[in-house]
């Protein structure tokens, strides 16, 4: 490790709350790649008489519906955020701290660079008609970057409301998913009812984070039930009860397990929580080193930048290659075969480059206004979930 690389690790791994639970921003870190790799390796945009119009390989090829397996991991995610502002609450009540005070702080960081996005898309959006750019092509594109928004007003909800239901057992959340997935699905209920488990269906691991952070799911026993149970659930419903087997959604379905959430979808995510919480021991003793753990900072340092412009490097990869080159495998052709698959891997990448362009002109729109992160910040105050005394908490 060269030297200025080994001084800048050291430094934010002497940062660092001694209490912080390191764990935590790793899972949160896994969380938002996963739904970047998902999206990447899910999302096609076409290339056909001078348009472009999105796809999805899932829609071709069903027997990949195990990658969305992997990558969607929303779940784990709302865990560690419920997990997160319980305690934070928690923590700010007897300092004094006024909810609104409390709330304005989480919102902004979240808020802030959201508006940036917005500003730099409807600009381009303005740009592209002007210059002629068919108007099916500009809403194509736009659907990309703003509909996965949706989770983050979904979250800032949740978040508001931590205080009601901070002690919320999420067994509860869980019976109102199953009774409207019940009454729409098999009693044929209007689907509108659906739209009460984008509230309810996250509702879920934010309440398990939120139980989680004081102590409701100590020792290994809990991980296993909900790593066992959720699976065992959900393979239950795809077979038996036809819900599908993409946990995300695919073009041209019956049915959405995403949009809006499924009962499947949800038990998925619960035994996603649960091997998360059985992996918390590794990940400490991993995190404990400090060039893993700067890694892990880092990324969480401007997670909110990477998930918001995450489509936009995507997009401007894609449209760059088409305007150089002509449709390319993996970039521009339809997602039909395993040749496509093979050449989005490739792309990669490249990807990779231009999200890291876009995370170092806008990550600071993330930070800026809101102190040092507390990541690495010294107060021991910062840390979210003390760090357990027992390797199995």
């Amino acid at each position: 490790m060269r030297e200025p690389v080994r001084r800048t690790v050291l430094r934010i791994d002497a940062a660092t709350p001694v209490g912080r639970d390191r764990a935590l921003d790793a899972l949160r870190a896994f969380a938002i790649l996963g739904v970047v790799g998902g999206h990447w390796l899910v999302t096609a945009l076409v290339a056909d008489s001078g348009t472009i119009h999105g796809d999805s390989p899932l829609h071709y090829l069903p027997a990949l519906a195990p990658v969305s397996w992997v990558f969607q991991t929303l779940a784990v995610f709302f865990m560690v955020g419920g997990a997160v502002a319980a305690k934070g609450y928690a923590s700010a009540r007897p300092r004094g701290v006024t909810y609104g005070s409390w709330l304005r702080a989480r919102w902004a960081r979240l808020f802030r660079p959201v508006v940036v996005l917005l500003a730099v898309w409807a600009a381009a959006a303005g740009t592209m008609l002007a210059g002629g750019v068919d108007e099916g092509t500009v809403r194509a594109l736009g659907k990309l970057v703003w509909s996965p928004l949706w989770f983050l007003l979904v979250f800032a909800g949740l978040t508001a409301a931590t205080p009601l239901v901070a002690r919320l057992h999420p067994l509860w959340p869980l019976a109102v998913v199953l009774h409207v997935d019940l009454f729409r699905l098999g009693l044929g209920g209007p689907q509108w009812l659906g739209w009460i488990n984008v509230v309810a269906g996250w509702l879920v691991p934010y309440c398990l984070g939120a139980l989680w952070a004081r102590g409701g799911l100590r020792g290994g026993r809990g991980g296993w039930v909900l790593l066992a149970g959720g699976l065992v659930a959900t393979a239950g419903l795809v077979l038996f009860a036809g819900y599908p087997a993409s946990m995300v959604g695919v073009p041209g379905g019956r049915l959405s397990n995403l949009d809006p959430p499924t009962l499947a979808v949800v038990t998925f995510g619960l035994a996603q929580c649960g091997g998360a919480l059985l992996v918390l021991g590794p990940l400490r003793r991993v995190l404990a080193r400090p060039a893993v753990w700067a890694a892990v900072a880092m990324l969480n340092l401007s997670a909110m930048t990477v998930f918001l412009w995450h489509q936009t490097a995507m997009i401007t990869v894609t449209s760059t290659a088409l305007y150089l080159g002509g449709p390319l495998p993996g970039l521009h052709t339809l997602p039909d075969g395993a040749g496509w698959v093979a050449a989005r891997l490739a792309w990669l990448p490249v990807f990779v480059a231009a999200l890291a362009v876009f995370v170092a002109v806008f990550g600071p729109y993330e930070t800026r206004g809101g102190g040092r992160s507390r990541v690495v910040r010294r107060s021991p105050a910062a840390s979210p979930v003390p760090a357990p005394k027992s390797r199995h908490a």
